[in-house]
C-alpha cells in the first residue's frame, strides 16, 4: 500500500530546525518577466524567442512581440523582409494590457535550415534579432539517448566522489569514476537569459528545448503577464521524439518527480512550483512518459489523503493505473513489476526520496519517516532501461541524481558524495547497456554548479580542532576513508582523517567538518533573517550571501559533460548548455517537419 505518512521528510531526508525558505528546490525564486528584462537591456521592445536563439528544423514554438506604449496595430514584424504572418501562414493575434501591446503567432516552425532575421518596428521604435536553424545529423545515428543529469554536480563534487569511492595512493587515483571513462568531454556554460546564475528549472529546460530560459521557467520564454501558463512555449525533446519518431520516454529521479529537472523534460510553465499541474501534465496529451520513477506522491494523491499537497480530490495514481501503468510504491513492489511492462509509474516517498547514506546504510527510522523500502537510483535506472528498450523505435531516458544538489544546499558534502557515487553507478548501468547494443548515446552532465572546494584534509588526532585542524599542503596528506567490502562506498563517512571541504557561498553557520548522523540545516530563519542553526556545533562562520538566504546557493561555475556512443563527437571544447539538446537531436537524426503517424 502507498504510505500515507504526514511526516515524510523533505529535501532528501533533511531534518529541519525551522522552515528553510531560502532553499531553492522548495521555494519560489523571484519572477523576472520579459518587460523587466527588456528594461534591463535598455529596450522597450521584447522579441521572443530571444536574439541568437537556435532551432532544429521543424521544432514548434510560439512567437511573441511585446512593445511598451504603442497601439497593437502599429507593430510591424518582418521575417527576412517579408510579413511575419505571411511567412508563418498564420494570422497574428494582437492585443493590449496596460502599457504593453502584444503581437503573437503560436505553434509555428522553420521549415528549412539557415539564418533568419526578425525586424520589428512600432512607431519610432525598432529592434532586430537573428536566429539560426539547423538540420544536422550524426554520421552514425543513435537509436536511443540516455541523458544522465547530476543535479549540482560540480567538478569538485565529482572529485570528492572519486576520492571516496576509488581512493588515492601516493598521489595517483586507484581508479576513475564511470563518467570519467567516457570518450568525449566538454565544458558547459550554464547561465539563463535573465541571470548569470541559473536554477535547476531553466538549466534543465535548456537541455530539453535548446533554448535559454529564466529562473523558475521550463519550456517557455517569459512574457510580461503573471499567468504562469500563457508564456510562449518551445517544443521539447520528449515532444519531439514522440511526435517525429514514436519513441518511448522515461524519467527517473531521486527527487520529487515533478521537481524542476524531470518536469522540464515535458512541461511548459513559468513557475516550477506548479507541481500539481505538472503531475497532471505527465498524463496529458501525446507527450506523457512511459516510465516514471522517483518521489513525490503528494502531488498525485487526492487532498483527503494525509500528506497530499493537491487542492482537489483527483487521484492521479488511479488515473495512471486506468491508463495501463504498472504502479509501485516500494522497492518490493517495484521488483514485482512484470518484466514486459511498457508503462510504469513508481512513487517511493511523499516528497524527495531519502539519500543513499540514510536509505541504504544508516536506516534511521526517524530520518526515513516511514519510507523504509525505497529502491535506489541504480535499480530504478535498470528497470527503466529494461522497459524502454522494448520499443523498436528506440527511447529517450533522463536519469537525475537529484540529491547531490539538495545536500550541497545544506552543506552536507558527505551525503552529497554518497549520492554522487550512487549516480555514477547508475551511469555504469547505462554504459553497460550501451556497450551491449552500440546504438545508444549516453550523456553525463550537471545542470549547474555549487561553490564547494577541497582545501585539504581535517583531523583532530593531535588535539587541534576547528580551523586549526584543517591541514593544508604537506600537512594535509591523504584522507583515511576505508572501503573494506569494495562496493565503492566508504564504510564510514566520518573517517578519522576526512576532507576539509569549504563553501564559497553560504549563510551564517557553525562548522565542525564532521559528518552528522542526522541531516541538519546549517541555518534557520529567525525574524526574517537566517542565523546559524543553534542545534549545530563548531566554529561560527559568518555568511557571505544575503541574510534572507538560509542555505548555500548555486554558483555560476562552468560544469563538465561526458559522452560516448553514436553522436558523442558533437561534445568537445566549450559549449553553451543549449547545445546538449542539439547534440541529442543530431544523434537521433530528428527532423521536426516529419510526424511518426
Amino acid at each position: 500500500m502507498l504510505r500515507k505518512k504526514k511526516n515524510a521528510l523533505i529535501l532528501c531526508g533533511l531534518m529541519l530546525g525551522s522552515t528553510l525558505s531560502g532553499i531553492v528546490p522548495n521555494s519560489e525564486l523571484p519572477l523576472v518577466h520579459a518587460a523587466a528584462y527588456s528594461m534591463v537591456n535598455k529596450s522597450p521592445v521584447t522579441i521572443l524567442p530571444i536574439d541568437r536563439a537556435k532551432f532544429v528544423v521543424g521544432q514548434q514554438f510560439d512567437f511573441l512581440i511585446e512593445v511598451e506604449n504603442v497601439a497593437p496595430q502599429d507593430i510591424k514584424v518582418l521575417i527576412d523582409g517579408k510579413d511575419a504572418a505571411t511567412v508563418f501562414g498564420k494570422e497574428a493575434k494582437v492585443s493590449k494590457a496596460g502599457s504593453i501591446s502584444t503581437y503573437r503567432i503560436d505553434q509555428v516552425k522553420w521549415n528549412k535550415a539557415g539564418n533568419v532575421r526578425i525586424n520589428v518596428e512600432a512607431n519610432n521604435l525598432k529592434r532586430s534579432v537573428e536566429y539560426v536553424v539547423v538540420a544536422d545529423k550524426a554520421v552514425k545515428k543513435a537509436k536511443n539517448v540516455i541523458l544522465m543529469i547530476g543535479d549540482g554536480m560540480s567538478l569538485q563534487s565529482r572529485q570528492i566522489a572519486r576520492i571516496l569511492s576509488k581512493g588515492i595512493n601516493e598521489g595517483k587515483y586507484n581508479d576513475l569514476l564511470e563518467m570519467e571513462k567516457m570518450s568525449n568531454m566538454a565544458l558547459i556554460t550554464t547561465s539563463g537569459y535573465d541571470s548569470l546564475v541559473t536554477d535547476s528549472a531553466n538549466s534543465a529546460s535548456a537541455y530539453a528545448t535548446g533554448h535559454k530560459g529564466v529562473v523558475n521557467s521550463m519550456g517557455t520564454y517569459a512574457d510580461s503577464t503573471k499567468d504562469p501558463f500563457d508564456d510562449p512555449k518551445v517544443e521539447n525533446i520528449v515532444e519531439l521524439v514522440k511526435r517525429t519518431k514514436n519513441m518511448s520516454v522515461g524519467l527517473v529521479s531521486t527527487s520529487n518527480i515533478t521537481d524542476a529537472t524531470p518536469a522540464a523534460m515535458i512541461t511548459h510553465t513559468r513557475k516550477r512550483s506548479e507541481q500539481n499541474y505538472i503531475a497532471q501534465d505527465f498524463l496529458a496529451g501525446n507527450h506523457k512518459p512511459d516510465v516514471i520513477l522517483g518521489g513525490g506522491s503528494r502531488h498525485f494523491l487526492p487532498q483527503s489523503i494525509p500528506g497530499s499537497k493537491r487542492k482537489d480530490e483527483k487521484n492521479l495514481i488511479e488515473a495512471f493505473k486506468k491508463d495501463g501503468y504498472n504502479f509501485s510504491d516500494t522497492q518490493t513492489s517495484l521488483r514485482s513489476t512484470p518484466k514486459d511492462a511498457k508503462k510504469i509509474l513508481g512513487l517511493y516517498n511523499l516528497d524527495n526520496m531519502n539519500v543513499y547514506l540514510d536509505r541504504a546504510m544508516l536506516k534511521n527510522p526517524d530520518v526515513l519517516g516511514g519510507f523504509n523500502d525505497q529502491p535506489g537510483l541504480v535499480e530504478m535506472t535498470t528497470t527503466a532501461i529494461n522497459s524502454l528498450k522494448q520499443n523498436p523505435n528506440g527511447f529517450f531516458l533522463m536519469v537525475e541524481g537529484a540529491c547531490i544538489d539538495k545536500q550541497l544546499h545544506t552543506m552536507d558534502w558527505q551525503r552529497a558524495a554518497y549520492d554522487n557515487i550512487e549516480f555514477d553507478k547508475a551511469i555504469g548501468e547505462a554504459r553497460k547497456f550501451a556497450a551491449q547494443n552500440n546504438d545508444t548515446l549516453v550523456i553525463v552532465v550537471a545542470d549547474h554548479s555549487h561553490g564547494s572546494s577541497i582545501t585539504g584534509t581535517y583531523h583532530e588526532l593531535d588535539g587541534k580542532t576547528g580551523r586549526e585542524a584543517v591541514r593544508t599542503y604537506a600537512d594535509a596528506g591523504f584522507p583515511s576513508f576505508v572501503d573494506a567490502n569494495k562496493d565503492g562506498y566508504p564504510d564510514n563517512p566520518d573517517a578519522e582523517i576526512t576532507l576539509a571541504v569549504h563553501f564559497a557561498n553560504h549563510p551564517d553557520a557553525n562548522i565542525d567538518y564532521r559528518f552528522k548522523e542526522k541531516p541538519m540545516s546549517p541555518a534557520i530563519m529567525a525574524d526574517g533573517k537566517a542565523i546559524a542553526n543553534p542545534m549545530t556545533t563548531g566554529e561560527f562562520y559568518k555568511g557571505n550571501i544575503p541574510a534572507n538566504e538560509s542555505s548555500e546557493v548555486h554558483s555560476a561555475d562552468d560544469i563538465i559533460l561526458n559522452a560516448e556512443g553514436p553522436g558523442a563527437e558533437y561534445f568537445h571544447g566549450v559549449l553553451d548548455n543549449t547545445e546538449v539538446f542539439f547534440g541529442m537531436v543530431r544523434a537521433l537524426g530528428i527532423n521536426g517537419n516529419k510526424n511518426s503517424k
